[in-house]
């Protein structure tokens, strides 16, 4: 599953700042490229008088396409009730809009607005993901990353796949760019101990990990309750049998997945 588009229908080539999503990491087609009909894909119809299409009457799934940009009441009641899927003042700002359009008919099944990576979830409102109820503080590129590899879990995803889905473009840059976003973002999730959940595939890539096995001395103290301590330490080691367990409790927890 690759991150929401919307088809921009508007005389203008492209929206104005405070209405264009590609802020907030989607991405954008023009209404021509765009396939009609289609609930998978919302459209954001240009009410302005002077971007305003002269072909909005003939839209197709009309209960897809937002009008945005009509600030009289009685107006816009009479664009919902043609059946279009909303109609929305010009002061409706790119987050709003992105939340209305995810409601549209059928695209919240389609694009669905959180999506479990690991012990992660992750929220496309909010653009940011979070373990129990503390926020990651992702970066668009970096919640982009992570989404992509959580809608195909355990699957390689290629630097060239990455590269279109998130980065959306069509060659291969000679930069570093993807392995920099991949460690910033394993480092933010190393604060919540599960930097494991980007994997380097042995193919070339990454994919969503799997949390590491804890057996015997290889076990990350992370996730181990104190009582558990003293068992995985005496695991295969005689020395560690006779280490006490109040000198356990004082050691100093340390991961190993990065």
């Amino acid at each position: 599953m690759s991150l929401p588009l919307f088809a921009w229908y508007s005389q203008s080539l492209n929206p104005p700042a405070r209405w264009d999503m590609r802020l907030l990491d989607w991405g954008m087609v023009p209404f021509e490229e765009a396939p009609h009909g289609s609930a998978h894909q919302p459209i954001l119809l240009d009410w302005r008088p002077a971007s305003r299409p002269f072909g909005w009457r003939a839209i197709e799934g009309r209960a897809s396409a937002a009008i945005i940009g009509c600030d009289d009441g009685d107006e816009r009641a009479a664009l919902l009730e043609m059946g279009f899927g909303d109609a929305l003042p010009s002061h409706c700002v790119q987050t709003e809009l992105a939340q209305r359009l995810l409601r549209l008919g059928g695209l919240a099944n389609a694009i669905p607005r959180r999506l479990a990576a690991g012990p992660v979830m992750l929220d496309l409102f909010y653009r940011d993901g979070r373990v129990g109820g503390t926020w990651l503080g992702l970066h668009p590129r970096e919640f982009a990353l992570l989404w992509r590899l959580a809608s195909t879990p355990g699957m390689q995803v290629s630097r060239r796949q990455l590269l279109s889905d998130v980065w959306r473009l069509d060659h291969v840059p000679e930069t570093n760019t993807i392995e920099v976003h991949v460690s910033r973002l394993r480092a933010k999730l190393g604060i919540s101990h599960c930097s494991w959940l980007v994997e380097t595939h042995p193919d070339g890539g990454y994919r969503l990990g799997r949390p590491p096995r804890h057996e015997g001395r290889c076990a990350s103290f992370v996730h181990l309750t104190p009582g558990q301590l003293d068992s995985h330490a005496m695991i295969g080691n005689e020395e560690h049998r006779s280490i006490s367990s109040t000198r356990l409790y004082h050691a100093v927890p340390r991961s190993r997945f990065d």
